[in-house]
């Protein structure tokens, strides 16, 4: 259903259309939350509280963006909020400037296995994804919700900056300085267990 006719008719009194707001956002706010806040206990009430807050400010819409970007946006200041509320830091030693100069490149398209991967590859494969989940935890805030954002939500550039609000040029920086941390720390980890074996 397009934003228009589902916004209305939730702003009309139909609950039902709300629990489909609810039903299509509620992986992308989960992946917002999941990646700010650290705390189990914490996420689901935060989750509960941003879909409180879409509804509750559902009539000031004003479809400039998706319905999707707006609650992703709402579901980054509460978490904003939350970590102000528990004095927890939002950035670890990210750099708040964009270098115009910096290449910006995906990181990740070199394929480190060689051109033709096997069964060997394949399993390794598999434990890089998990020790890939891993790493992206250890992340500064900004950098886990962006790759997060781009990579499982499938936002573009434009969108995220609108999330967090941050232009176009800081989001693609802070995506590509992730990238390469993740790619240091996998070839990193990729090395030791050559040595090991």
């Amino acid at each position: 259903m397009e934003d228009r006719a589902i916004v209305h008719k939730i702003l009309s009194g139909d609950l039902n259309a709300f629990e489909t707001i609810v039903n299509s956002n509620q992986k992308l706010v989960a992946h917002v939350v999941f990646k700010m806040v650290r705390q189990a206990a914490d996420r689901e009430e935060v989750c509960q509280d941003v879909f409180i807050k879409v509804y509750e400010n559902l009539k000031s819409f004003q479809f400039n963006s998706k319905l999707s970007t707006w609650i992703a946006r709402i579901a980054y200041n509460s978490c904003l909020n939350y970590l102000q509320k528990k004095k927890l830091p939002l950035y670890n030693d990210v750099p708040t400037t964009y270098d115009e100069n910096e290449p910006i490149s995906d990181g990740f398209s070199e394929n480190i296995w060689g051109s033709s991967p096997g069964p060997e590859d394949a399993l390794m494969r598999g434990q890089v994804s998990e020790y890939l989940k891993t790493e992206i935890g250890q992340l500064p805030v900004q950098y886990r919700t962006i790759i997060t954002l781009y990579h499982l939500d499938e936002m573009n550039y434009q969108e995220i900056g609108q999330v967090l609000n941050l232009p176009e040029g800081t989001v693609k920086s802070y995506l590509f300085r992730a990238r390469k941390m993740l790619k240091d720390k996998l070839l990193e980890k990729y090395k030791e267990e050559e040595l090991i074996s």
